[in-house]
């Protein structure tokens, strides 16, 4: 089965974490939640703008993750954070005590992983289609839960169409690792992440997902989309 992982910036709207019981019952099979943070790098327009909505309720990387703590979700938790927060001490046990088993971390290097102090927690790289083949490889042997595949040469988004560099930089992993290739950046419709997921072995959705909440869509009808995003994923959607 194609993996599907949606997106959630944490502290949001007040109750926030209603989402993820949502997009756990819509079929997700994990969830990124993001540590607002005021100077993104890879986040493009909405979710700089959902970044923004949390940061100005006081939401706190501190805050979200003891909100984590007391949420109840069966399905594994991604935090998406930077290296300026990543890095901190103390960072790794906190991620422990909210129960998030997955971290990304879009900023950090590769070659600065080992300063990553985070036991039992999997990271998970990225990779873009600009990545030689040397490193891809080497992005592909150090990830330890699946590997991110941007689709474009950009940032976060909604888009018309899946950008054909995904097609290309899917089979590229593919070529390097066992880890599950999930893709990224720009998937936006059911239709686009059933393209993906024929290339792929799953899709991140970001953007499509915090634009229709900015919007205020409440977790049953953002929970429905997750769902139109299953069945574009497996014919038919799994029973939680």
């Amino acid at each position: 089965m194609k993996l599907l992982m949606p997106y959630l910036t944490g502290g949001i709207v007040p109750g926030w974490t209603a989402f993820l019981s949502a997009f756990e019952h819509a079929g997700a099979d994990m969830i990124e939640v993001g540590l607002p943070f005021s100077d993104p790098t890879v986040d493009g327009r909405t979710i700089q703008e959902s970044s923004d909505a949390a940061l100005a309720r006081g939401a706190t990387p501190a805050s979200v993750l003891a909100d984590l703590g007391r949420a109840r979700v069966g399905i594994p938790l991604v935090a998406s954070t930077y290296a300026n927060i990543a890095l901190r001490p103390g960072f790794g046990d906190a991620l422990t005590a909210a129960g998030v088993t997955g971290l990304i971390v879009p900023d950090l290097p590769l070659d600065e992983l080992a300063g990553l102090d985070v036991p039992g927690v999997q990271v998970s790289l990225l990779a873009s289609p600009a990545t030689p083949d040397d490193r891809l490889a080497e992005i592909g042997r150090r990830s330890q839960s699946f590997v991110y595949a941007i689709s474009i040469m950009g940032t976060t988004g909604e888009r018309e169409r899946l950008a054909p560099s995904a097609v290309t930089l899917a089979a590229r992993l593919k070529q390097v690792t066992d880890l599950p290739v999930l893709l990224g950046f720009g998937i936006s419709t059911p239709e686009q992440a059933g393209e993906a997921a024929a290339v792929a072995d799953g899709v991140i959705v970001g953007a499509a997902i915090m634009r229709r909440i900015l919007d205020g869509a409440n977790p049953a009808e953002v929970g429905a989309f997750v769902a139109s995003l299953r069945a574009a994923l497996s014919p038919v959607a799994p029973v939680r």
